[in-house]
C-alpha cells in the first residue's frame, strides 16, 4: 500500500471540508424516469436512515453504469432532500492496462462535482499473487476496500456510498446460501468491521434493468473493468443469469424475493441464536399469551394454504408447457383444512 499516490481535482483541500447550506440546482435535466428512480432512492434512504444533516458522502465511482446512476440520483436527491449533505466522488485508478484515466475527471469537471482520483497499482498485485485463471474479484475487492476506507477517513467523510442495486443484493443472498451456507445478503446500510465507517447502498430498491435503461438514456461514458471482465463462469454471473431467467419466465418473482429479505420470521427458520427454540413451550391449560403468539407469526397455521400464494403458483404453472396436466394434478391433490 505504500505505493499509493493521490491526485486531486484543482480545488483547494479546504473547499472539500466546508458544508454550506444553500439552494442547489441539477447540472443536468432529470427525465420522468430519473424522477421516478430518484423517488425510489429517496424511499430507501428514508427507510434505512442512510443520510443525515451535514453528512459528507464519498460516492465511489468506478465508471460503470451503477455508480454513474448512483451519483446522478444522489445529486437529484440533494436538490429536494429535507437535509443538507455534501457529495464527493472518488475513483480508484487501479492501473489496469488501457484504463482511460482522462474520462472520469473530464466528466466530473463538466458536471461540476467535487472529486478525488486515487491512484493505486492493485492490478499488478492481483496479477502477481493469483495464479492465471483464478477469480480475481475477491482479492481485488479487499484491496480496493482498504484504500477507499483510508481515503474516506482522509477526506473526513461520514458515509461511503456504493452502487450495488437490488439485483446485486439478491445475487449475494443466493451466493451465500448456495456456496456459504448462510442466509446473508448485502445490507442497504452497515458499519465497517473496524467500526470507523458507515457504508450505504442508495440503489438498494432499484432494479438493474432500470439502471441499464437510465444509463443508456444519460449516455454515460462507461469504462469497462478489464481486470476481471474476461473471466467467464463466475459464480455471481451464474446466479445473475438464474435471476434473469426467473424474471423473464415469472414477472414479479424478483420483487417477491426481495420483499422476503424485509419480512423475516426467525421462529420459522432454524437459527438458535435468533430464536429461543429450547425455551419454547406449549401453554396447555394456561391462558394463551397473545403477544407471544404474535411474535411467532403463526405456529402450525403458518403452513396452511394461503389463497394469494396458491393463486400465484397456479399462474406460474399455467405458463408451463404441461400446464393443463399439472393444474389437474394440483386440483386432485389439494386439500383444505376445515
Amino acid at each position: 500500500m505504500n505505493q499509493t499516490s493521490t491526485a486531486t481535482a484543482e480545488r483547494p483541500e479546504s473547499e472539500l471540508k466546508t458544508v454550506q447550506r444553500e439552494p442547489r440546482t441539477l447540472p443536468f435535466s432529470l427525465s420522468r424516469e430519473g424522477k421516478r428512480l430518484r423517488n425510489i432512492v429517496g424511499a430507501a434512504v428514508a427507510d434505512f436512515g442512510m443520510i443525515a444533516e451535514g453528512d459528507r458522502i464519498m460516492v465511489c465511482l468506478s465508471g460503470g453504469k451503477d455508480s454513474y446512476t448512483m451519483l446522478d440520483l444522489l445529486l437529484a436527491l440533494q436538490v429536494v432532500a429535507p437535509v443538507n449533505f455534501e457529495l464527493i466522488a472518488v475513483n480508484l485508478d487501479q492501473k489496469q492496462p488501457d484504463f482511460p484515466a482522462h474520462v472520469l475527471p473530464q466528466y466530473l469537471e463538466r458536471l461540476g462535482v467535487k472529486f478525488k482520483i486515487v491512484e493505486a497499482d492493485t492490478y499488478s498485485i492481483v496479477k502477481r499473487v493469483l495464479e492465471e485463471g483464478k477469480t480475481m474479484c475477491s482479492l481485488c475487492s479487499r484491496l480496493r476496500r482498504g484504500i477507499l476506507y483510508r481515503t474516506a477517513k482522509e477526506l473526513g467523510c461520514t458515509k461511503i456510498a456504493l452502487g450495488h442495486h437490488r439485483d446485486d443484493i439478491l445475487e449475494t443472498f443466493f451466493l451465500n446460501m448456495f456456496y456459504g451456507g448462510k442466509l446473508k445478503a448485502m445490507p442497504p446500510k452497515l458499519v465497517s468491521d473496524n467500526g470507523e465507517h458507515v457504508v450505504i447502498r442508495p440503489l438498494a430498491y432499484v432494479r438493474e434493468k432500470d439502471v441499464i435503461k437510465y444509463a443508456a438514456e444519460r449516455e454515460f461514458p462507461i469504462i469497462p473493468c478489464n481486470l476481471c471482465g474476461s473471466q467467464p463462469n463466475l459464480q455471481r454471473a451464474v446466479v445473475g443469469r438464474m435471476l434473469e431467467d426467473w424474471d423473464k419466465k415469472h414477472p414479479g418473482r424478483i420483487e417477491t424475493m426481495f420483499r422476503s429479505l424485509q419480512n423475516i420470521v426467525p421462529s420459522h427458520l432454524a437459527d438458535t441464536k435468533l430464536f429461543d427454540f429450547p425455551g419454547l413451550q406449549a401453554t396447555r391449560d394456561e391462558p394463551v399469551d397473545a403477544a407471544q403468539l404474535a411474535a411467532l407469526d403463526g405456529g402450525d397455521t403458518a403452513f396452511d394454504v394461503d389463497p394469494d400464494i396458491e393463486a400465484k403458483m397456479r399462474a406460474d404453472v399455467a405458463q408451463q408447457p404441461v400446464a393443463a396436466q399439472t393444474i389437474s394434478l394440483i386440483n386432485r391433490n389439494t386439500s383444505y383444512p376445515d
